[in-house]
């Protein structure tokens, strides 16, 4: 299990050090193309800005925007006793609880670190997973707390949002002649190349965000295991959501990443664009770790 763990801390590094490099090229390219470093200097102030009105209000937005109302213990003794067992076990803080409405098996955690957690689930979740598969789903959950991957989550979207507008931005001064046109450079491959590289960089930045998040849902699979030396528990859960269905009624892509299981309806090509891995491949990888403890 430590093993799972380490491997999919350094495979994350290595995403967001391209994401970082893909933010740089973007940026330094109109730069050049323009002669205008500016650029570079607004993409930099503007990511991080955004990044921090992310990283205050994230958390509070996605409990409102998925219906999650808070809950004392005497409301629901037996979800507020699992996850008060497990931060105990882990030496965390003891996050808020939330319960959403809804018969859709799912979960999620969010805040940027342990002393600003919570974690949310449903009533299908409550009503449906029996005590071990229980802890095994709050386990992933406090898995990600541990973790910080809902500040990793925050950074990524953030830079997902910024390659977007940025690129946005500029392709629209290209066609519509927003910039300066004495301080560019007139070669017309240069100009085909920005073109296609600011079309295809939004793209690159998805596909780099759902990478991060898949890689992530495998680490918090891991680190639950570990906390409760149970993977067989979080692989059952994980059984009962594959017959069943993770899909939320109300739903929200800006969400979705943080959620246990897809909270989405439909399937995704080849699951490129899908924020978490096969529901098969997560339970083969915790039926493996079972073996091997």
């Amino acid at each position: 299990m430590y093993s799972e763990i380490a491997a999919n801390k350094r495979k994350t590094i290595f995403l967001i050090l391209g994401f970082f490099f893909l933010i740089a090229a973007v940026a330094a390219g109109a730069a050049w193309y323009f002669g205008d470093y500016f650029i570079t200097i607004y993409a930099l102030v503007f990511a991080l800005g955004y990044i921090a009105w992310s990283y205050f209000g994230s958390d509070k937005a996605a409990l409102a925007i998925n219906n999650a109302q808070e809950i004392q213990e005497s409301d629901n003794t037996r979800l507020w006793r699992t996850v008060e067992n497990l931060a105990i076990t882990n030496g965390l803080p003891m996050p808020k609880v939330y319960i959403m409405d809804d018969p859709a098996l799912n979960a999620f955690a969010t805040g940027r670190d342990p002393r600003h957690a919570s974690v949310a689930v449903t009533t299908g979740l409550l009503n449906t997973m029996d005590d071990s598969e229980l802890q095994g789903v709050m386990a992933h959950e406090m898995g990600h707390i541990q973790n910080y991957d809902i500040r990793v989550a925050i950074v990524v979207f953030g830079l997902v949002a910024v390659v977007s507008i940025i690129s946005d931005m500029i392709l629209r001064g290209l066609f519509w002649g927003s910039f300066n046109n004495d301080n560019r450079n007139s070669s017309p491959i240069m100009y085909i190349v920005l073109i296609v590289a600011l079309i295809i960089a939004p793209i690159v930045a998805t596909i780099i965000q759902l990478s991060i998040s898949r890689k992530r849902e495998y680490l918090a699979d891991a680190t639950g295991a570990l906390t409760t030396r149970y993977p067989e528990g979080l692989a059952s859960a994980l059984e009962k959501i594959e017959h069943s269905s993770s899909a939320m009624q109300k739903q929200s892509t800006s969400t979705a990443h943080l959620f246990f299981a897809n909270p989405l309806k439909g399937k995704n090509i080849a699951g490129l664009f899908s924020t978490h891995p096969p529901i098969e491949d997560r339970i083969a990888r915790l039926r493996e770790m079972g073996t091997k403890a």
